[in-house]
């Protein structure tokens, strides 16, 4: 660790590894490497080049914002942007040659007009909603919406690049919705193909069908948290898939001092020192991104020992008890790595609190100083 407080180390030779690891699991479809979420919390400039380094063909995001960011980074790979509302500056996007989610006329719509006003070709992929539930247009509504495509096509102002849903229920292989899924997917694939568009690529399959679902393949997967090191299987750990964990967090100890048996610990005295013991202060906290529910649960090691936060999380600090341990100020604490030291990970830091690894990984806060390990970026 360098000199930092705190700090949030990436290593982007992992996230070019794992993305090899996609790669040769996606067998002939090629795969879009998903940055959205800063690259879920990796950093989004530097995971997106490592990602493409792996062979990474695509780069998808969440917000035109993201993607527009990566075109001033440099990055001109093809980038997909899918959550879009009213009033998006359309033109930017098409000037920096974004492809764009359309889920509803409307959207279709206002591409058109601003590609019309551009003179520029639009370059689209029509996503259908197969049972998730959240964007995609209605199985009832996507003949009118492909046929509204179509037209646009014909007409030579948009490109329909691709066809797409998202999953329900891939972290469960076996699950019934994921044929169900595939099925109307596959459906509304004949429905656009019968109406005379020849999308370039079909996409679905996210982390967890690309590495247990090749029926749901098709021309790209879409692979996000796996980019990452961390699994997206239930039962399967990141090590058993070929995947190591990028990132890891960790922080220096500001104060050790020893206290009585019998000495409350933080807000609300939720931890009390059965014995005469030493307490050490982490400053990191919710504010930085530390589970506040981690209260007395969550996992850190300290001088080659796990142990766990003692008493409640504050906004920028928290306790350790570290017993009689010979520790000192300056000392680091690991609250989440690749586990090879026997740090924990960010899943071990996801079941003591109840969520996901996503949520760990993506709420780090701005305050932790980032370095970077392996790649252009070391």
């Amino acid at each position: 660790m360098s000199g930092h407080l705190r700090e949030l180390i990436v290593d982007l030779d992992a996230i070019t590894a794992n993305t090899q690891v996609l790669v040769s699991r996606s067998g002939s479809a090629g795969v879009m490497a998903v940055v959205k979420a800063d690259a879920y919390g990796h950093g989004l400039v530097p995971s997106a080049r490592a990602a493409i380094a792996g062979g990474a063909q695509w780069l998808g995001v969440a917000l035109l914002d993201e993607a527009l960011a990566l075109r001033a980074g440099g990055i001109e790979d093809p980038v997909l942007a899918w959550l879009v509302g009213r009033g998006e500056p359309w033109a930017e996007a098409l000037t920096r040659s974004i492809d764009l989610s359309v889920s509803d006329v409307w959207v279709l719509d206002d591409i058109t007009a601003a590609a019309r006003e551009l003179g520029r070709v639009a370059r689209v992929h029509l996503k259908v909603d197969s049972g998730l539930g959240r964007s995609g247009a209605p199985v009832g509504d996507w003949p009118a919406l492909v046929d509204a495509a179509r037209k646009a096509e014909l007409d030579g102002i948009i490109v329909v690049v691709g066809v797409w849903s998202h999953l329900a229920y891939a972290d469960a292989p076996g699950h019934p919705t994921i044929d169900r899924q595939l099925e109307v997917f596959q459906n509304a694939v004949d429905i656009a193909e019968r109406a005379g568009l020849q999308p370039e690529v079909r996409h679905l399959a996210n982390s967890a069908a690309t590495l247990t679902r090749p029926d749901t393949h098709f021309d790209l997967t879409r692979p996000g948290l796996a980019v990452y090191g961390l699994s997206p299987l239930r039962d399967a750990p990141a090590a058993s898939l070929g995947l190591l964990p990028a990132m890891s967090l960790q922080a220096r100890l500001t104060l050790v001092k020893r206290v009585p048996a019998g000495h409350g610990v933080s807000y609300m005295h939720r931890y009390v020192t059965n014995r005469e013991t030493t307490l050490g202060l982490v400053p990191l906290g919710y504010a930085d991104g530390v589970p506040r529910n981690s209260t007395n649960v969550g996992p850190v090691q300290v001088g080659g020992r796990r142990r766990t936060i003692a008493g409640v999380v504050c906004m920028d600090q928290f306790v350790v008890d570290l017993g009689d341990d010979p520790l000192a100020i300056g000392d680091v604490v690991s609250l989440f790595g690749p586990g090879n030291s026997g740090e924990p990970t960010a899943q071990d830091w996801a079941d003591a609190t109840g969520t996901i690894s996503y949520e760990i990984v993506t709420r780090m806060g701005p305050r932790i100083a980032r370095r970077y390990l392996g790649g252009a970026e070391s």
